[in-house]
């Protein structure tokens, strides 16, 4: 399974899952999402508002993927103007001002810099690149004109009431007031608004609960899913779905197929039955620093800028770590993708770029990551110049003797997850004769329904759910974990016996409990990297391995030597594919 950064390791011991168990005895459905990554999870919740009989499948763990190694950005993409994209420019900048209102909790406006070195550079470089989408010679870098050109336009496609603030222009004195440890050999820095979101892969869970929720309120089970399942075949009997925890198989089918699997769609339709072409990715690296100068030099923005070569790279503070990316490489998807000391230098170069008194060294890494962007097949385009737009290919399959409509998705970026939902959820629906009955235009997600909005409104949000089981720290960061829906989680822990862990203040006994009986862990370094950020962060210890793995083991059954195997895997997993050496972490 090259670059899904886990290797299936069966237990034949094991329970079978619920959510498993739930697919195997009712082996059909109106429709199959194959694909667990944000795209395919909100398409699985749309057709669930929809009522529509709907079962999705993840060959790994909910945002795993690329959805999981994004920039943790929510933006319109003003890069993509060069591209002659404007379609996908001013869709993303309406989502990013959805997602602000309907998933504040996790989607926060994000002041961004761009450091700017001269003042009409470009002007004759970039209608060939626009036409072309190829560089012609040394990269031209964008000057003040075009860039001032660029944020008109992207201001323009906001046109809702202000959600973002437009952008300004500052003369290089007023910039180094503002920014004083930036390059002095600026120009100008303008500064304009998009957004965050510091937990990609809580959302996306978010997305999944709303969509399994719906399904249980309609007449029957109708939304169905689970992770570590994989398509591995085409039988006579339909698609062959394989549990990647215990090796056992079953075959299913559907009315309709919905191949949203990303960089790997086209080996996925190898799978059931007709291979394709349509994907040509590219990787993107980022590394995680904790650096408290380049913290404080970001002055809580955003630096977004043109690096050397010419591609758009980043630069921002997340919390007390600093995030900076990415690259935009060829992937050979024969290999898993992972950061090489290569892309490290290049991350190195960049900041000293822009910040050149600010020295970074690689022992203030404490994470990274690395995945492969879902692009389409582009030949001699350059990989920045391909479309970050996306396209849906349609083609019938005969699936357990029957002619079924195959939806492949080629394309598509984290900012317009719900947009791309809804039209692919209208895609099946028309095949499927059905009408919509629900749009999720201003449906809040999860959490971030009657989210607080202000600093006063959180502190009485977080007074109002403290007790003598759950103190005010504890409460602000289940608020931060899981949204408003932390008001459930706090009743479970209520409901028993509780105890913070002793290697993480983060994480207690119930809540743990919690996770794993509703959050669908299959291995213990998923809690790590998806369900907390303790991982990203730097914080994983050999202690929290320990204890965390022994707070798993009751309510997943895990006898000794699982718990044993989830300890090595998770320290494997964290030192191949993100840099963390565990034993290099203890206190």
């Amino acid at each position: 399974m090259p670059g899904t950064g886990q290797q299936p390791s069966f237990f034949p011991a094991d329970q079978e899952r619920d959510a498993v168990r739930a697919l195997r005895e009712r082996p059909r459905a109106k429709v199959l999402v194959i694909g667990g990554g944000i795209n395919g999870v909100g398409t699985f919740r749309d057709l669930a508002l929809q009522g529509v009989d709907v079962v999705l499948v993840e060959r790994g763990d909910y945002c795993q993927g690329a959805s999981g190694a994004s920039s943790h950005m929510i933006h319109g993409g003003i890069r993509y103007l060069e591209n002659g994209e404007f379609r996908l420019v001013k869709e993303s900048v309406e989502e990013r001002n959805g997602l602000l209102k309907i998933a504040p909790h996790y989607v926060k406006p994000l002041q961004t810099t761009i450091p700017i070195f001269s003042t009409v550079s470009g002007v004759l470089s970039a209608p060939l690149r626009f036409l072309t989408h190829k560089q012609q010679g040394k990269p031209k870098e964008r000057g003040a004109f075009l860039i001032k050109l660029g944020l008109s336009l992207y201001d323009s496609f906001s046109r809702d009431g202000g959600t973002v603030p437009k952008h300004q222009f500052a003369g290089r004195k007023r910039a180094l007031q503002t920014l004083p440890a930036l390059n002095p050999g600026i120009k100008y820095a303008a500064t304009y608004f998009d957004a965050s979101v510091h937990n990609p892969e809580r959302l996306t869970l978010d997305v999944l609960r709303d969509g399994e929720i719906a399904g249980l309120s309609a007449a029957a089970d109708s939304a169905r899913a689970s992770n570590y399942l994989a398509v591995t075949a085409l039988t006579e009997q339909g698609v062959e779905l394989t549990d990647q925890l215990t090796g056992e198989s079953f075959s299913f089918t559907a009315d309709v197929v919905v191949n949203t699997t990303g960089a790997w769609v086209d080996q996925t339709n190898q799978a059931i039955g007709s291979g394709t072409s349509f994907m040509g990715g590219t990787k993107g690296s980022h590394i995680v620093l904790d650096h408290p100068e380049l913290l404080a030099a970001c002055a809580g923005r955003e630096i977004f800028f043109e690096h050397t070569d010419g591609r758009i790279v980043l630069i921002y503070p997340m919390g007390d770590r600093v995030l900076v990316g990415t690259t935009d490489l060829e992937a050979d998807m024969r290999e898993d993708a992972v950061c090489t000391e290569a892309e490290i230098d290049y991350f190195f170069d960049l900041v000293k770029h822009v910040f050149p008194k600010i020295v970074v060294s690689r022992d203030q890494i404490v994470y990274s990551f690395s995945g492969v962007r879902p692009l389409p097949k582009h030949d001699e385009t350059q990989p920045g110049f391909v479309s970050r737009d996306y396209r849906i290919e349609r083609a019938d399959r005969q699936i357990a003797g029957v002619a079924t409509p195959v939806l492949s998705l080629v394309g598509g970026k984290w900012t317009t997850f719900r947009a791309l939902s809804e039209h692919l959820s209208n895609e099946v629906l028309q095949i499927l004769g059905l009408g919509r009955k629900v749009s999720t235009a201003k449906l809040p997600i999860g959490g971030g329904v009657d989210f607080p909005r202000t600093g006063s409104e959180i502190e009485a949000w977080i007074s109002a759910h403290t007790s003598a089981t759950v103190s005010a720290e504890r409460a602000s960061i289940l608020l931060t974990r899981y949204g408003t829906r932390a008001a459930e989680v706090i009743r479970f822990l209520d409901a028993g016996q509780d105890s913070v862990l002793h290697s993480t203040h983060e994480l207690s006994t119930r809540e743990v409990a919690y996770i794993a009986e509703n959050e669908q862990v299959g291995h213990l370094v998923d809690v790590l990297i998806r369900r907390t950020s303790l991982a990203f962060r730097g914080l994983v210890s050999a202690e929290l391995l320990a204890e965390l793995a022994a707070a798993l083991s009751g309510p997943l059954a895990w006898d000794e030597a699982r718990v044993e195997f989830e300890i090595g895997h998770a320290a494997k997993i964290l030192d191949r594919f993100h840099r963390v050496q565990v034993q290099n972490l203890i206190a």
